[in-house]
């Protein structure tokens, strides 16, 4: 009887243990980040967006390179994937949000990149430059 009452009261032990460390690790888990809609606009409009909710915008690709970071056009945004540790190893609530820019020009020319003329947006372009 008595080794039936210790295998019962270790299951019991290891039933609570489990418990507790589920519990804590659910608490452990931050919020998710709600993500802006910024995509199709200027990374200077979608920046300010983005620090508004309290995250950080990061750069995570870069496509062309004729117009500034801040004129670029942001084709994608998302949660970072990652949680980063604090000073002490506890990881942090994610605070960043990862954007995709396109740096092309409005329209392509002789050593920069753009959109083709025969594009909507080239077309667009070429009759706002005439």
């Amino acid at each position: 009887m008595g080794d039936a009452r210790k295998l019962l009261t270790d299951a019991v032990l290891v039933a609570a243990t489990t418990m507790v460390a589920a519990g804590a690790a659910l608490a452990g888990a931050g919020q998710a980040l709600a993500v802006p809609d910024v995509v199709d606009r200027p990374y200077r409009d979608a920046k300010g967006l983005i620090e508004r909710t309290g995250a950080r915008a990061v750069v995570a690709t870069r496509t062309g390179n004729g117009a500034d970071d801040m004129n670029c056009l942001v084709t994608n945004a998302w949660e970072a994937a990652v949680r980063r540790p604090d000073s002490r190893g506890r990881l942090m609530e994610n605070r960043e949000v990862m954007v995709a820019l396109n740096c092309n020009g409005a329209l392509a020319g002789p050593g920069s990149a753009g959109n083709s003329a025969l594009s909507p947006a080239g077309r667009d372009a070429k009759s706002a430059m005439d």
